[in-house]
C-alpha cells in the first residue's frame, strides 16, 4: 500500500471533496493523514472529519493548517460549502498550528516511503521545504494539483494564483520524485450535476453530494482537478506525463502565478494528456465498491 499525505483547501471548489473520498476508497491507499492550508482552517477540518466518518474512518489525524498566504491577500477566507456540515457528524475542534510538524515527523518516521498530494495552495509545503531542508528528499514522491502547461494561452492557476510565492518555493525545491497534474489536463475531465446525482451512491459521497449542493448554485459542472492528481498516484493509464523543468512566475509581474515549462533535463513532471472517460469511470469504479 502507498502512504499518502493529503494536503488539501476542501470546502471551496467541490473536488477536494472528490479526491478525499476516492483517497478512502482506493484500496492501495493508506492515508496517514491530512492536513489543511487556507482560511477558516478549523472548519475545513471539520469538513474533513465529515467524509472520513461516513467512510467509517476516525482514525485518520487531522490537521488545520497555514490559513494566510506567504505572500498577498487571503483569496479564500472561508469555505462556502461547510454552510452545511452541520447536516453531517463531525468533531469541532483540532489541534492548531501542528499541521506542519505534523507532516515533518510523519515524513521523518517514513523516510522515502511518503507520497505527498497537494491540491490546494502551497503554503503549507513551502513552509514545510524551507523549515526542514532534508524533507524534500525524504519524499516518496510529490504530486500536485497545480498549474497550466503544454498549450497555447496558458493562464494561472487558481493554487498558483492564491500563493505564488509558495508555488515558486516548492517548484524551486528539487524533489526526486516531481508530478503536476495541471488544468491542460483536469479540464477534459468534467461532470454536471445530474450525472453526480445518478453516479453518486456509495456513502462515504453523501456528504460529498450536500456539499456539492453549494457548488452547483452558481456552477453546471465540476471538473476533476484534485481527483485525477489522486488517481495518478495509483494508476499509469490515468495521464501520461513529459519530464522537464519548470517556474513559477513570481508576484511583480502580470504574469504571477503562472507556470512555465520547458520539456527536456529536469526533474518536474508534467502531465500532458488524460483519457477522461477512463478516469471517470476508474473513479466511480473505485469509490462505489469501496462502499
Amino acid at each position: 500500500m502507498k502512504k499518502v499525505l493529503f494536503d488539501t483547501d476542501i470546502g471551496n471548489d467541490i473536488d477536494d471533496s472528490l479526491a478525499l473520498a476516492y483517497l478512502l476508497s482506493e484500496p492501495d491507499c493508506a492515508l496517514m493523514g491530512v492536513t489543511t492550508v487556507s482560511g477558516a482552517g478549523q472548519l475545513r477540518a471539520g469538513m474533513v472529519d465529515a467524509i472520513c466518518r461516513r467512510a467509517g474512518r476516525t482514525d485518520i489525524p487531522i490537521y488545520p493548517g497555514v490559513e494566510q498566504p506567504l505572500l498577498g491577500t487571503q483569496r479564500q477566507p472561508y469555505p462556502r460549502q461547510a454552510e452545511r456540515l452541520g447536516r453531517w457528524a463531525h468533531r469541532e475542534s483540532f489541534p492548531e498550528g501542528g499541521a506542519i510538524e505534523f507532516m515533518r515527523r510523519t515524513i521523518r518516521e517514513n523516510p522515502g516511503e511518503i507520497s505527498l498530494l497537494a491540491v490546494g495552495p502551497m503554503t503549507n509545503i513551502a513552509l514545510l521545504f524551507s523549515i526542514d531542508r532534508e524533507i524534500p528528499h525524504l519524499l516518496k514522491e510529490l504530486v500536485l494539483m497545480c498549474g497550466d502547461v503544454l498549450r497555447d494561452g496558458v493562464k494561472a492557476e487558481w493554487n498558483a494564483i492564491c500563493d505564488p510565492l509558495a508555488a515558486a518555493i516548492v517548484y524551486g525545491t528539487e524533489v526526486p520524485v516531481h508530478r503536476s497534474v495541471g488544468l491542460n489536463v483536469t479540464e477534459q475531465v468534467t461532470m454536471d450535476k445530474a450525472e453526480m446525482e445518478k453516479h453518486f451512491t456509495a456513502p462515504v459521497l453523501e456528504p460529498v453530494r450536500d456539499f456539492a449542493g453549494v457548488w452547483f448554485e452558481h456552477r453546471s459542472t465540476m471538473v476533476y482537478h484534485d481527483p485525477l492528481a489522486a488517481m495518478t498516484l495509483f494508476d499509469d493509464r490515468v495521464c501520461s506525463f513529459k519530464t522537464g523543468s519548470a517556474e513559477l512566475v513570481l508576484p511583480g509581474s502580470p504574469d504571477a502565478g503562472k507556470l512555465r515549462f520547458c520539456e527536456g533535463e529536469g526533474y518536474i513532471s508534467v502531465a500532458d494528456s488524460v483519457d477522461a472517460p477512463y478516469a471517470i469511470n476508474k473513479y466511480l469504479k473505485t469509490v462505489n465498491k469501496g462502499s
